[in-house]
């Protein structure tokens, strides 16, 4: 499984990425640099968490017209996996990859812990090691995690199973008590019509390793590497 993660100004979970995919796939990615404009072959794109332009405008909404960025729509548009992580799940909405946005937490705070998902899809190459229903354990580090969109969008991401992750309490309750940001419908996670691009507001790779306390992440680069070997 060959690999690429996108480097912005103010990425700071580019490394993390780029450690769980080596480690899973035993081949170091190749770190694009955003004023790129090409990239090599590759299995799947990883946009990171971070900063990215220091948040300006709106989360994302600078990156998403970065030169690289026109290059990780021409691979999504042929099929190759794109993962966006927390503000990489908000550069690929403003990119218009995924729809809806993402917008300030309920609580207009900063939230950092872990946090309580269930997988609301297997179908899929980021998904496909979990189980159905199965509750995980994943942080999350966000002040603009708040997934919002029109109602007839999120009845239909509800009716074609496009929702890949959604907070719940650790009994699997999906309520206002499980829900850290104010997420409509408890939404944490989306994927594209075509199930190759996904954007989700949780870390897996800071779940990834045992010295992490937590490896409920690894199931999901497990699955990567399963689909695109």
């Amino acid at each position: 499984m060959k690999s690429a993660v996108i480097v912005f100004p103010g990425s700071n979970c580019d490394r993390d990425m780029a450690v769980a995919l080596e480690r899973v796939s035993g081949k170091k990615p190749h770190m694009a640099f955003h004023k790129d404009t090409d990239l090599p072959e590759v299995d799947v794109i990883a946009v990171p968490g971070g900063f990215s332009y220091g948040d300006y405008l709106r989360c994302g909404a600078m990156a998403a017209h970065s030169p690289i960025m026109r290059v990780v729509k021409e691979r999504a548009a042929r099929g190759v996996r794109v993962m966006g992580i927390c503000n990489g799940f908000q550069i690929l909405t403003e990119a218009g990859l995924l729809p809806g946005a993402l917008i300030r937490n309920k609580t207009l705070k900063y939230i950092c812990k872990t946090v309580d998902l269930r997988v609301e899809s297997t179908n899929s190459a980021f998904t496909g090691k979990y189980g159905a229903g199965q509750i995980i354990r994943i942080p999350v580090g966000h002040g603009e995690g708040n997934f919002v969109a029109d109602a007839a969008t999120l009845d239909r991401l509800e009716g074609e199973g496009r929702v890949a992750f959604r907070y719940v309490t650790a009994a699997g309750a999906v309520d206002a008590e499980g829900n850290p940001n104010g997420a409509s419908r408890n939404i944490a996670g989306i994927f594209n019509e075509t199930r190759t691009v996904l954007g989700m507001m949780p870390h897996p790779e800071r779940a990834f390793d045992p010295l992490h306390g937590n490896t409920d992440g690894r199931a999901f680069f497990d699955s990567l590497l399963e689909t695109l070997s």
